[in-house]
């Protein structure tokens, strides 16, 4: 894997020269942050023009995903699509000429790249991190003024985009409390920028904001979405474990509760009866226990290369450190140790968790470090740790740890 910038310190990448820890404690669900620099190719390992006219071209996505969009007149999916769904390209190349912004959604599913972007974000953030690239023409707008239901970070790749911002109609809102048109007024702008390969603006969910194409040529972004649990869903899960244990949770609400006679008193002393119980009983790590495992459980795979070489792992000298980036967490009942990591848990026998600790404390292993297992069960913990891309293999004399 190469080994990018973003790998080592992908806020640095990102935020340089404002320092991670500025960025939350000053903007981070709190107000914009444009980070104007003259570095027009900073973010080109990460995608380019060309590569975007290539992923169109190749075919790779004749049955999606990708969209259009613009302002006005708007555009739908009949302008570029075939009777049967897939992609037509002559249309795609024929609406982006009139000015139609062309939209790759989830890329980083598809390509390595972006997807190991997104791990290093992910690896900082603990949150869904999503790509949509955004390729717009000369002097296009893509969306009518909006705001989104996430937090999300711009980077200007080629190309340079003017951009508006307004108010905050809704503070942080929920996720699917999506803009709708006409529910709030838009007024003037309260900032206007310009935004410049290389550079990199920070919207938080709820700020209204628009942006068009600026200067004679296209523009290229990526807009870096950050989907995030909340202190909402923490309560909602903390309330569900009391509920588990607490009887009263579980009671059906008083008969005829909607009938417009209903007298709420009685339910109103149950309801801070409740809230009490709740306040008692509630567990922060309980709830946050179940959150762990899901993000952990829910991350994709960092699989590239296992089937190439799926030879790898008979080579019995070959040493393993732990893959940059990959989630884990460990558990063990005594008859099996299990390494919870993205997609799911790999088991292994009890007897391999010296090696394992070794391993996912930075250490260097090879077959030789599970000496209390028998030859076949060395070769099949190796085996497992390279196939669920929990290990990369060591090139050089590196002596693994005991």
């Amino acid at each position: 894997m190469a080994q990018h910038a973003w790998m080592k310190d992908v806020f640095g990448y990102m935020l340089n020269p404002v320092s991670a820890d500025d960025f939350f404690n000053r903007h981070h669900e709190k107000k914009a942050l444009i980070v104007k620099r003259d570095e027009p190719g900073r973010f080109l390992d990460l995608l380019s023009i060309k590569r975007i006219d290539d992923i169109v071209s190749s075919g790779l996505l004749d049955n999606g995903p990708l969209d259009m969009t613009r302002a006005d007149p708007p555009v739908g999916p009949g302008d570029y699509t075939f009777d049967n769904g897939n992609i037509d390209r002559g249309a795609v190349a024929r609406q982006y000429q009139r000015g139609a912004t062309l939209i790759l959604p989830q890329l980083h599913f598809s390509d390595p790249v972006l997807a190991n972007f997104c791990r290093a974000l992910e690896a900082q953030l603990s949150c869904h991190v999503q790509t949509n690239i955004y390729l717009t023409p000369p002097d296009a707008q893509g969306f009518r003024t909006h705001y989104d239901d996430h937090d999300v970070f711009v980077l200007q790749i080629e190309g340079s985009k003017a951009w508006r911002l307004y108010d905050t109609p809704v503070e942080n809102p929920y996720r699917g409390e999506g803009y709708q048109s006409g529910a709030h007024e838009i007024g003037d702008p309260v900032e206007e920028f310009v935004l410049e390969p290389g550079e990199i603006a920070y919207v938080p969910r709820g700020l209204m904001h628009d942006a068009r194409t600026h200067g004679d040529g296209p523009s290229l972004h990526i807009t870096v979405g950050l989907i995030v649990k909340t202190w909402a869903d923490l309560m909602l899960e903390a309330v569900s474990e009391v509920a588990l244990t607490s009887p009263e949770f579980r009671r059906a609400l008083p008969a005829g509760y909607a009938r417009p006679d209903f007298d709420r008193a009685e339910a109103r002393a149950h309801f801070a009866k409740l809230v009490d119980a709740f306040s008692q009983g509630a567990k922060l790590d309980n709830a946050m226990a179940v959150f762990v495992d899901q993000f952990i459980r829910s991350r994709a795979p960092d699989t590239p290369g296992t089937i190439v070489n799926f030879a790898t792992p008979l080579d019995s000298s070959r040493q393993y450190k732990l893959k940059p980036l990959v989630p884990w967490r460990f558990a063990g009942d005594g008859k099996e140790v299990v390494i919870i990591t993205a997609g799911g848990e790999v088991r292994f026998p009890a007897e391999a968790e010296p090696g394992l600790h070794v391993l996912l404390d930075g250490g260097v292993v090879s077959e030789a470090s599970f000496d209390s297992l028998d030859e076949e069960q060395r070769r099949d913990t190796i085996q497992k740790l390279f196939a669920f891309g929990l290990v990369d293999p060591l090139e050089g004399d590196t002596q693994p740890a005991q």
